[in-house]
């Protein structure tokens, strides 16, 4: 199946002023990470090329990479293939919520695939899904980046926002996440070792993304 790149839109949402703060990790210990996250089937092809960059970095119990996915599809229009898979959800006592991403790595939290990425000297997003990148925004009926209702994710576990004293736009809080996100709606190929955005000028990342299944 051709992949078609959406277009990027952002909703009037992200003028709007809020004073709060990106998360803060690794004091949020991954809690964001408890259900998994939904990656397109692109996606899902670039992280098994790499699992012998990424099993390093996994458990013991995570050490299968034809088990770090469901089998089931679906249909999913902001992906550039259209087919969204899920990652894999294990029980995990060490976890805030009692269970986390197969890619979560006890005991801080941190991503696996953002740890394989780093480790390589890539940017740390290099191989992190779309929806993980995109959390805690989401996306609206239109399908413009958005954020929802701060007081609702700031009682959310995972919520992956915290109070601040100065109000500032939302596009200015979650700069990084847009520009990293610009790149992959503008630039004609996925992240990848060779286009990974790297340097000062590379977005900045922040800690581990809440996709229930």
């Amino acid at each position: 199946m051709p992949s078609v790149k959406p277009a990027l839109k952002l909703s009037p949402r992200m003028d709007d002023a809020e004073a709060i703060a990106c998360c803060d990790f690794p004091a949020c210990r991954g809690t964001c990470c408890v259900y998994g996250v939904w990656v397109g089937l692109e996606e899902m092809s670039r992280i098994l090329a790499h699992a012998d960059l990424i099993l390093p970095h996994l458990p013991p119990e995570a050490q299968q990479p034809d088990a770090w996915f469901t089998e089931e599809e679906e249909a999913d229009p902001h992906v550039p293939c259209g087919r969204v898979r899920h990652t894999r959800v294990l029980q995990r006592p060490e976890h805030p919520l009692g269970s986390a991403c197969i890619f979560w790595m006890p005991p801080q939290g941190r991503c696996a695939l953002q740890a394989a990425a780093e480790a390589q000297g890539w940017h740390p997003w290099t191989l992190k899904p779309f929806y993980c990148i995109l959390h805690p925004l989401d996306l609206d009926e239109n399908g413009a980046i958005t954020l929802d209702d701060v007081e609702t994710l700031l009682q959310t576990p995972g919520g992956c926002i915290r109070p601040a004293e100065q109000a500032r736009p939302l596009r200015e809080i979650f700069a990084a996440e847009l520009a990293w996100l610009r790149g992959l709606f503008q630039a004609g190929d996925e992240p990848s070792p060779e286009n990974a955005s790297r340097g000062e000028d590379a977005p900045q990342p922040r800690g581990p993304s809440l996709q229930s299944p």
